[in-house]
């Protein structure tokens, strides 16, 4: 008798994992799969944000450069206005 209450007093929270477990046993093996799969490439695949981060970086080299050779000419340029 003891045993029968002790059964029927369950928390919703292991009746609620007891009907997950139930619902991941009837997915086949190839949705499985899949989404494992889709899972995996999503952590994998680079994001929006290292392609944007590294196009940043590669504009910001190019621009100091750019900025570094104009510099030096704009200053030789005055240099040889300044001789006459």
């Amino acid at each position: 008798m003891g045993k029968k209450d002790a059964n029927a007093a369950r928390l919703p929270v292991d009746q609620y994992r007891k009907q997950i477990g139930k619902q991941d046993y009837k997915k086949t093996k190839p949705a499985l799969r899949a989404t494992r799969l889709k899972a995996e490439a999503k952590r994998s695949a680079p994001g929006i944000r290292d392609t944007i981060l590294v196009l940043l970086a590669v504009l910001v080299f190019l621009l100091g450069v750019y900025a570094f050779f104009y510099l030096n000419l704009s200053t030789e340029l005055n240099l040889d206005n300044d001789v006459d």
